[in-house]
């Protein structure tokens, strides 16, 4: 058996656009309803929800089934983290609060075995299918997609030398921080913050990687992914179900005599 080839990788290197599911759930429920909608990718989140290894795992199973490509959040640039999710089999990463070079070089180091790297050897892992994928070692580096988040105005303003940073394979700009550390919190449709992103995506761009983003609307990933974004995810799985529940609930309201 060998180690399959990443579609998002060499989606996103291509530039192929890709609309993306945010996972807050915690639910591997939630991620079997909407492995099979035909998403490109989807965000399992375990920073801001109260996910851990073991609900990140029935989530990853969820998606195996599908053609939706799992995307993993660790709660923080943590190697003692990122080891388990590795090797649980996760190949596409998405590291939060990267400030710098240096961090993103960390985060790099913390996915690669030595002496590139510093992640531990385990032989025998799910990721490599308990040893019968048999050029997992060989190829992991090849397959693996790294993407590291800017969320301040210091890590902005440092976007293309966090881009050149060899192994990071793509650029994720986190608008709810950005607009907290401009001063202006909350204020995601605000002209002077994405401004400020527009320009970070130049820079990535202009180092040569991929960029993208979470945004709560069709209409404004849209926007994004005409307008020089690469990966936009374009919804949660929380606000569908709760827009969904008031929305379901405010018409049977409406229609009572």
């Amino acid at each position: 058996m060998k180690l399959p080839v990443n579609r998002f990788k060499a989606a996103i290197k291509a530039r192929d656009k890709q609309i993306g599911i945010w996972n807050a759930m915690c639910s591997n429920i939630a991620a079997e309803i909407l492995s099979p909608a035909g998403f490109d990718w989807a965000l399992l989140d375990m920073e801001h929800s109260p996910s851990d290894l073991r609900t990140v795992l029935s989530q990853l199973q969820a998606y195996e089934t599908g053609e939706t490509t799992a995307i993993v959040r660790p709660t923080w640039n943590d190697p003692v983290l990122i080891k388990p999710l590795l090797d649980m089999g996760t190949m596409n990463m998405l590291v939060p609060m990267v400030q710098t070079p240096e961090e993103a070089a960390a985060a790099v180091a913390a996915t690669r075995y030595p002496p590139r790297g510093i992640r531990g050897v385990s032989l025998n892992q799910r990721g490599n299918k308990f040893t019968r994928i048999t050029d997992y070692i060989e190829r992991f580096e090849e397959e693996f997609c790294l993407i590291v988040q800017i969320e301040t105005q210091s890590s902005l303003a440092q976007v293309a030398e966090i881009a050149a940073v060899d192994g990071v394979d793509g650029i994720f700009f986190g608008p709810a921080d950005l607009s907290a550390d401009m001063d202006i919190i909350g204020q995601l449709n605000n002209d002077d913050l994405w401004t400020a992103i527009m320009k970070g995506v130049e820079d990535a761009e202009n180092a040569g990687k991929p960029c993208g983003t979470l945004v709560g609307n069709g209409d404004k990933a849209t926007e994004l992914l005409n307008a020089g974004f690469t990966f936009v995810a374009c919804g949660t799985d929380t606000s569908l179900l709760a827009r969904g529940a008031d929305g379901l609930l405010e018409s049977v309201k409406q229609g009572i005599s």
